[in-house]
């Protein structure tokens, strides 16, 4: 019996109305449908585990889901997929029968959500209950076939220990990093797609305070904040007749409604960035986000854009010395030629000279086989702190044989 005709058999079977079949949820469908195939069939078990997953579960990116060193999977099509481990892309042997059962497997994962996807909505952006993300497009506009792309959730809670431990940064700037939280800086975590901006933010995020009370806003939950005064909001995409939209921009500004001490935005990438910078200069210090940039000079100009993008008439002085005045420090992360996730850079906003935003680079990583180091530049920031903290900044900057602050 080939795959295609034990799948059919089983589909069958289980299409009969039976009111005791109904009546199962998953798991008690799962066994019954291995146990019926082997009593019925003599298919070997792979094959059996094989049409089970392709009937009930979700195809042959099944294996993959449950595979822990698998932290991306990527459908090309029916026939090809990648997937991501430690960092590196490489081709699964893993694929699906037809179009028809991607197609069948990308409804599964998003109709059990509230999200719809056909022809007419070709494109989709879902999460699944662990929080993994998915993103799904159907032809025409994937010339290739339906392709499905899914970011999976690490149940494991990384801390700043392992990213120096893994090299992302050295001891000091992990000390800077973690003074520069409790001290309420506002931070923006700059990088790529797929370099660690979120991991990261779930990690600074942990040097909050728990007596104050954190509102986390995003497109697609994603941050697995583990505060006890924490509120998390998701935006909401347009249902079938085109209403209901809620978009950050309009989170934002009711968070703003709800006592935050802290906003952590996932993710700028439009017209909220206004909203955001504004209540970072507006009683909101210490407050979080990323933004997509390849430096960090690039970070500022998208804040720019971003910020033009809400459509208010702004001089470009006035809307970057509110630049100047709401952000502190930019992190610039990367994903290195050999797969892993490292910080390149920690820089301060220096403030404005000239029109021009000023750039203090305090931690840099000077090639991809080099560690990150410091540029031993005093931080401005350090200056409006208790003297403990004054201390534990410059040392961290500068060394602990240092005994004495200058600043």
């Amino acid at each position: 019996m080939t795959p295609v005709t034990l799948i059919n058999y089983l589909k069958e079977h289980l299409d009969a109305r039976d009111p005791l079949i109904a009546e199962m949820n998953e798991r008690e469908l799962r066994c019954y449908a291995e146990s019926f195939l082997t009593e019925k069939t003599s298919a070997p078990d792979h094959m059996i585990k094989d049409a089970v997953a392709e009937v009930i579960g979700l195809g042959p990116i099944e294996r993959l889901l449950s595979d822990d060193s698998v932290s991306e999977i990527m459908v090309n099509s029916f026939e090809h997929i990648y997937v991501e481990r430690s960092g590196r892309l490489e081709k699964a042997s893993e694929q699906f029968i037809n179009e028809v059962s991607l197609r069948r497997t990308i409804d599964k994962i998003v109709l059990p959500l509230g999200r719809h996807i056909d022809e007419a909505s070709p494109m989709v952006d879902a999460r699944l209950p662990d929080g993994s993300r998915v993103n799904a497009v159907l032809a025409p506009l994937a010339t290739k076939g339906s392709c499905l792309t899914i970011r999976k959730f690490t149940n494991k809670s990384l801390t700043i220990n392992d990213l120096v431990l893994g090299d992302s940064l050295t001891k000091k700037a992990a000390e800077f990093l973690k003074l520069a939280v409790r001290c309420r800086q506002n931070i923006i975590v700059s990088g790529g797609t797929g370099t660690g901006k979120t991991t990261l933010l779930n990690i600074l995020s942990q040097e909050i305070s728990e007596d104050e009370r954190i509102l986390t806003i995003e497109d697609a939950a994603e941050l697995r904040l583990q505060h006890d005064n924490l509120i998390s909001l998701e935006a909401r995409p347009k249902n079938q007749e085109g209403v209901g939209e809620i978009s950050i921009r309009e989170l934002v500004i009711n968070a703003l409604r709800m006592r935050p001490d802290r906003l952590v935005v996932g993710e700028c990438r439009g017209s909220e960035a206004l909203d955001m910078l504004q209540a970072m200069n507006t009683g909101h210090a210490g407050s979080l986000s990323t933004v997509h940039a390849n430096s960090a000079r690039d970070a500022l100009r998208r804040l720019e854009i971003m910020v033009l993008m809400a459509g208010i008439e702004l001089p470009i002085s006035a809307l970057r010395q509110q630049i100047a005045s709401a952000v502190d420090i930019i992190v610039q992360i990367a994903r290195l030629s050999d797969g892993r996730r490292a910080v390149l850079s920690i820089n301060e906003v220096a403030g404005i000279d000239d029109d021009v935003l000023q750039l203090s680079p305090l931690f840099e990583r000077h090639n991809t086989q080099g560690s990150l180091v410091s540029n031993q530049t005093l931080c401005k920031f350090a200056e409006e702190q208790t003297e403990e903290n004054r201390q534990a900044i410059w040392e961290s900057l500068m060394g602990d044989e240092l005994c004495s602050s200058p600043v």
